[in-house]
């Protein structure tokens, strides 16, 4: 019997982290952006992380980065030659328009 509740107990265990991570949302992104980015949410990267998420993503002369209300890094870059919007949300997605 405490065999059958040992085993029990382990199966129960091993499959917690799995279901762990399918309700997870990443705190910052790979390669690939969400699709509702800018998302909002409480944003912890400073102001350096931001801008090196801009600047990794291929824009420069990044400027101007204030964070929101809804935790949203907003400012300036230019990318291609054209100077445009930028955004960095909580999960790191970096969005321009």
């Amino acid at each position: 019997m405490k065999n059958l509740v040992f085993a029990g107990l382990l199966i129960a265990a091993s499959a917690a982290p799995a279901f762990a991570e399918e309700a997870k949302t990443p705190a910052v992104a790979g390669e690939q952006t969400n699709p509702a980015a800018p998302v909002a949410g409480a944003n912890s990267f400073t102001e350096d992380q931001a801008r090196a998420r801009v600047t990794d993503a291929g824009y420069t002369d990044v400027s101007a980065l204030v964070k929101d209300a809804e935790g949203i890094w907003r400012g300036k870059a230019s990318k291609g030659g054209a100077m445009m919007d930028v955004a960095v949300d909580f999960q790191g997605n970096v969005t321009s328009k």
